[in-house]
């Protein structure tokens, strides 16, 4: 009997391996048949029960499986189905753990949809699982700059700073204070100073998910994990006894931005003293310290003077009246974001940061540095008055006569009695300042005697320096640290008016105002971009139209080769036969299709997408004469917007497209080159890419600065903590936002052509190329930066290096420098991946 049954259940295993395999083949065959008529979703569910089944086949339909998962995954987003999407990775991330691309792709989606932690996660796994997995690694260089912002590693590596820290905290340790919280941890570095200064218990807080992981790394990596407790939480959500034992002596905390405040410090410290720490220690009576409740920084005290910088100036205020032909003056008023934040309701950062040492062409000061504000950080009634005090007039007086552009704004951090650090832009510190441009007046010039008067309050998280303007030396009044307002004579209030005067030009609401980024103001003040364009599409449109003399037709009515009336009763009647296309896809505000427009009878095309843009280019249209059609908006005339690049008409082609190729940043904008393939099956005979091709140069620099900027370098600037490997695992090879100008290096070799990108010709395009770079002085290779020559044909470029130029630079930061002799040759390996180049240097 015991072999018959045997042999009973040997047969059942048999008939169910059959079945297996039978129902494994039928949903291969299914599978096969939904791809063919693209029905991904049930393609997929098949694919999933032949997985679970057949576990041996994972080898076998992988791709088939990972098209087809992306292929659903696609549709489910495009059918805002969330939480399905997801759903489907998870489930394919159990079936394949260590598949690279599908983690890369689960990060994509989460990257889109604003969760930057967890899609850092997953490139950062799809990197560890294959290094050179080129898609995965570009995508997690990009988050990585999200995640763990670039001063960090500056300030890891400012010796100076850690040292004062430590310095302070451990003379709070040795008098008492036996318990600390370090509120906005970061790596963890100010909590391992508490305990090495020998404090009894230590607790850190971080609200960022990727930083309070890297801390927990960095503390465990120095044996610190049972001695120092790390909350993954913002402190004002910490609570007695749920995450934190008891109230503590001593918080420790550098949440601070260039203007103070703009890291929430006041908030969290309020609710420090009311809820976490032990009460202050009463003034002027001499008890253990260990009794009463204090925090490092114990208080600081904020600068600011007036100043003339044309970097400044042409990053904030439109200069020009008119710009390649079109006229700008008093049509439109533009403002950057900082002006428009001193009268919104918003929470809007109301203030850029530079840092001054640094800032192209320098600066020059008008004032006299002057006391803004001081703030006592253990004193809870004066936190609680700050935010709720009016705000207050200040007066600067003009020891030097010049042009108004910003008050710049810095502070001085008292962390203790004797213990202190300045981010004065005279001090080497690792610091930025903060920037307040100047916006709005009739009259920028000021002179000797005169004021810069102001306005200060500090609201919503922020110092916010508002409604500057200058008074003239002849009304002679004293404004300075005034909280309500002035009770003046006649004179004085005769001169408060013209001061008002001064404060904008937009007195009776008549002009309209547009708001741009600063970037896209230094583009409208960038003379040699546009005067370039205009040369290059006057020649495209001539060679297409030779009967015109396009350099004649001013549409404004005002030029002998074209009839305005003429024109615009044909354009009236419809579209003028002669016309010819011009679509402009560059990003942000651009005023070439106006400039185009301007060159004779062409239909021009801009793809701005924001409203008030669009009225703006409307109002300089009009200011300029142009018929309505002659200017377009090409989103409004597509159904699917995502699908920019098309016809004009189903019976016309385009004359010019205008691809924007260089980011400001110094990077090559993203898919440009499958643009530019596009683009070219879209022009009629004749007809361009603007730019057409483009030229990348470099040189090998010693800089100091870029090192610092890029990784932390060991632990010495740490203080012995162990904490390079782990944030540098978050370093980006590529450096951007670089001025060459001012960037403190030494030129180890001439420039050098490194790459060419043609948008016209792509056959003469290589993703690789080896240079070889000659050494002209000894040194170490640190850094190679690189720019560009835009070449909008052979006889019209653009050199993104100019300071003139809106555009920035950008650098490769070598893991490793290089110690060469004048004489030497290095080989530069040159990829072009996408988007993304990348340099390794051969000996």
């Amino acid at each position: 009997m015991p072999n018959s049954n045997a042999k009973l259940h040997s047969n059942h295993r048999a008939g169910r391996e059959a079945s297996r395999r039978e129902l494994v083949s039928r949903s291969l065959q299914s599978a096969q048949h939904c791809l063919e008529n693209q029905d991904f979703g049930t393609a997929y569910a098949h694919y999933l029960l032949v997985l679970n089944l057949a576990p041996e086949l994972k080898t076998t339909v992988k791709e088939t499986f990972q098209f087809t998962l992306f292929k659903w995954a696609e549709e489910l987003d495009s059918l805002a189905r969330i939480q399905d999407l997801f759903n489907c990775y998870e489930q394919a991330l159990e079936l394949y753990p260590n598949d690279e691309v599908i983690c890369n792709s689960m990060g994509e989606h989460l990257f889109r949809m604003g969760f930057r932690d967890e899609a850092a996660g997953y490139f950062h796994k799809a990197v560890k699982l294959n290094p050179d997995f080129a898609d995965a690694r570009e995508n997690f260089y990009r988050v990585a700059n999200w995640l763990v912002e670039r001063w960090h590693f500056i300030m890891l590596n400012d010796a100076k700073r850690n040292l004062t820290y430590l310095r302070a905290i451990e003379s709070a340790v040795r008098s008492g204070s036996r318990s600390v919280l370090d509120i906005g941890t970061g790596t963890g570095i100010l909590s391992m100073f508490a305990k090495k200064a020998g404090a009894s218990f230590v607790y850190a807080c971080e609200l960022s998910k990727t930083m309070y992981e890297l801390a927990c790394d960095v503390v465990a990596a120095n044996n610190m994990e049972r001695e120092i407790k790390l909350l993954h939480l913002k402190s004002l959500d910490i609570e007695i006894p749920k995450h934190i034992p008891e109230r503590v002596s001593l918080v420790v905390t550098e949440t601070v931005d260039a203007g103070l405040f703009g890291e929430g410090i006041v908030e969290s410290l309020i609710h420090a003293w009311e809820h976490l720490l032990l009460q202050p220690k009463p003034k002027n009576q001499d008890i253990s310290a260990g009794d009463y409740g204090r925090v490092i920084p114990a208080s600081a005290t904020i600068f600011g003077m007036a100043v003339e910088c044309k970097e400044i100036r042409r990053h904030h205020r439109v200069g020009m009246q008119e710009v390649a032909g079109v006229c700008l003056s008093n049509s439109v008023q533009f403002f950057s974001p900082t002006y428009a934040a001193a009268g919104s309701e918003e929470t809007v950062e109301p203030y850029t940061t530079e840092k001054l040492s640094r800032i192209p062409g320098g600066y020059r000061a008008l004032t006299e540095p002057c006391q803004v504000l001081t703030v006592d950080f253990n004193d809870l009634q004066e936190l609680k008055s700050l935010a709720a005090r009016k705000p207050w007039k200040l007066s600067l007086p003009v020891t030097e006569g010049g042009i108004l552009d910003a008050v710049v704004v810095w502070f001085v951090l008292q962390l203790d009695e004797e213990h202190s650090l300045s981010t004065s832009p005279s001090e080497e510190t690792c610091w930025e300042q903060a920037v307040y441009p100047v916006q709005g007046l009739l009259d920028y010039s000021v002179k000797t005697g005169d004021s810069v008067m102001m306005e200060v309050c500090c609201q919503d998280c922020y110092l916010k320096i508002q409604k500057i303007s200058s008074l003239p030396s002849e009304c002679g009044m004293d404004f300075s640290d005034r909280d309500d307002t002035l009770s003046l004579g006649n004179e004085a209030e005769l001169c408060n008016a013209l001061a008002g005067l001064q404060t904008s030009t937009k007195q009776d609401g008549s002009t309209p105002v547009c708001v741009l980024e600063s970037t896209e103001i230094a583009l409208l003040n960038d003379t040699a971009y546009h005067e370039c364009f205009k040369a290059a599409m006057s020649k495209v449109l001539l060679s297409l139209n030779p009967s015109k003399d396009l350099h004649s037709m001013d549409v404004d009515g005002h030029g002998s080769g074209i009839n305005l009336q003429e024109n615009q009763s044909t354009s009236s009647l419809g579209v003028d036969p002669d016309a010819l296309y011009i679509l402009d896809v560059s990003e942000g505000f651009s005023i070439l299709p106006i400039i185009a427009g301007k060159l004779g009878p062409v239909r021009a095309y801009s793809s701005v997408e924001k409203d008030q843009h669009q009225a703006a280019l409307h109002v300089i249209a009009e200011a300029n004469h142009f018929p309505k059609e002659t200017l377009e908006f090409w989103l409004s005339h597509l159904e699917e917007e995502s699908v920019v690049l098309q016809r004009p008409k189903s019976d016309k082609l385009w004359s010019i497209i205008i691809l924007d190729v260089i980011e400001t940043s110094g990077l090559i904008q993203q898919e440009v080159m499958e643009k530019a393939a596009i683009s070219r099956c879209l022009l009629h005979s004749g007809g361009k890419i603007f730019p057409q091709y483009v030229l990348v140069y470099g040189m090998l620099v010693e800089s100091e600065s870029l090192l610092l900027e890029s990784a932390v370098q060991g632990t010495e600037p740490t203080l012995g903590f162990n904490i390079a490997p782990f944030i540098n695992q978050f370093k980006v090879p590529v450096r951007v936002y670089l001025d060459l100008s001012t960037l403190p290096c030494v030129p180890l070799s001439k420039p050098a052509e490194l790459l060419r990108l043609d948008l016209m010709s792509p056959l003469q395009n290589s993703s690789s190329r080896e240079v070889k770079v000659q050494i002209c002085k000894s040194g170490r290779v640190t850094a190679i930066p690189f720019w560009y020559h835009i070449h909008l044909d052979e006889e019209h470029s653009l050199d993104t290096s100019d300071e003139s130029s809106h555009w920035k630079q950008a650098a490769v930061v070598l893991d490793e420098p290089i110690p060469v002799q004048v004489g030497d040759e290095l080989v530069l390996d040159v990829q072009h991946h996408k988007s993304n180049i990348s340099i390794t240097v051969k000996r």
